[in-house]
């Protein structure tokens, strides 16, 4: 039977793209973005920066941005030689659109995107400054569209082992001139780098209410899909990797500090418990973690990394996590 000996946990953020001078550029944007406090509530940056303690200050020196770049860098590159060392036929990848293809005319919970390819197009327009759209025309093609591989036949078998318990969306093809949204082209530009392994895109609604999945419900999603890929027949090497997180666009190292207590302890039920009025905008992308975690409950965390990514004054950044499972 097919087997699921890999898990990775990787940020995204578009601070992993930019050079670390661009760091302290983000208060541009971080300015006039719509915030949520650390208990969920609307705010916007004048209010954040009230709430902000006096020691994020000391988070913001070029010395501290140079360290936590290195670092930050130096995983992305440690959980690719990973994945390359892993030897996988296959690789799931869970993430969230940010309504890069899906809209609020038809938001699915869950997708299971089952097409022969799925296709990384070159970043169109990009409603900020050059620095931002340099970072973020990182998760796409530079030049002309490209078709990464997908194992269908896998699609196939776990669309259909889940809608026993799961209701589904799935898709075979992407609209004309779309292609992948940047948790996938991340992980085909800056992990696999190269690398031809199909992969089997799981889109979570981690963003949108009304209808984001519960956490409970994405552990147990994580758990269905590790029982789907093991009824699969042949000797396939498979891995589930989470792309996204931790907590932003505000850190908030206490719940992020609960996720990877949680994850390190294999502690289901306080993933599965996680506050949903803290697991919005940004750090909504926790979700993906979650279900990655259930579908690799049954092996042993190797390595966890997290770096709390401040930029501003006002506590803005990502709280960045690598970790892997074998």
């Amino acid at each position: 039977m097919a087997k699921i000996v890999l898990g990775i946990g990787t940020s995204h953020t578009p601070m992993l793209n930019a050079p670390v001078g661009d760091w302290a550029r983000f208060i541009e944007r971080d300015r006039f973005r719509p915030h949520l406090s650390k208990d969920g509530r609307p705010v916007n940056y004048e209010e954040l920066a009230q709430l902000a303690g006096p020691e994020v200050a000391a988070q913001l020196s070029p010395e501290v941005f140079a360290d936590k770049h290195q670092r930050a860098l130096a995983e992305v590159e440690r959980l690719a030689a990973v994945v390359r060392n892993a030897k996988l036929d296959t690789l799931i990848v869970v993430g969230d659109d940010q309504k890069e293809l899906y809209d609020d005319d038809n938001m699915p919970a869950v997708l299971l995107y089952r097409g022969e390819t799925i296709r990384n197009v070159p970043l169109k327009g990009h409603p900020g400054p050059d620095w931002a759209r340099a970072a973020s025309a990182k998760y796409f093609e530079p030049d002309v569209a490209r078709d990464y591989p997908v194992d269908a036949k896998l699609a196939d078998h776990l669309i259909a082992a889940l809608m026993e318990d799961f209701d589904l969306s799935c898709a075979s093809t992407l609209a004309e001139g779309y292609g992948e949204g940047h948790a996938f082209g991340f992980v085909h530009n800056r992990l696999l780098c190269g690398m031809t392994i199909p992969v089997v895109p799981v889109f979570l609604n981690t963003y949108f209410p009304p209808n984001q999945p519960t956490p409970g419900r994405c552990y147990r999603l994580g758990q269905a899909l590790r029982s789907a890929v093991e009824s699969f027949p042949g000797p396939q090497r498979i891995g589930v990797l989470a792309s996204g997180g931790l907590s932003h666009f505000t850190v908030d190292e206490e719940l992020d500090g609960r996720v990877v207590r949680a994850l390190r302890e294999q502690d289901a039920h306080a993933l599965a418990n996680l506050p949903r009025e803290q697991l919005n905008s940004g750090s909504s992308e926790i979700r993906n973690w979650i279900c990655m975690a259930g579908a690799v409950e049954h092996l042993s965390l190797r390595r966890i990394e997290y770096i709390p990514a401040y930029r501003t004054p006002a506590g803005t950044g990502t709280g960045l996590c690598f970790a892997d499972w074998s």
